[in-house]
């Protein structure tokens, strides 16, 4: 994704079954649970945004990720509700 020239990476940490329903594009799915084995695959030279269903999973994911050194973190917040609620409303709602 890119967002004002910057490149920005997505990272989802919902359970598989909610990202079937409902994602933005270009998001890589990490749920919650497999952060601590699947810390290589989130970019630490990124601005990086998590994000979830409502910004609470992500809030503590990235409170995880500061504890393990990483810089440039963005919560989505409000989540995958707000995205819809601002910016697609054609977002399934779940």
């Amino acid at each position: 994704m890119i967002s004002g020239g910057k490149k920005v990476a997505l990272v989802d940490v919902r359970e598989p079954f909610e990202f079937e329903i409902a994602c933005i594009p270009n998001s890589q799915l990490i749920p919650l649970g497999t952060i601590p084995e699947r810390l290589a695959e989130i970019p630490r030279t990124k601005t990086t945004v998590v994000m979830c269903k409502s910004g609470v999973r992500s809030a503590r994911v990235i409170e995880f990720l500061r504890g393990q050194g990483f810089e440039n973190l963005l919560n989505l917040e409000g989540g995958l509700d707000a995205w819809r609620e601002e910016v697609d409303p054609t977002m399934c709602k779940y």
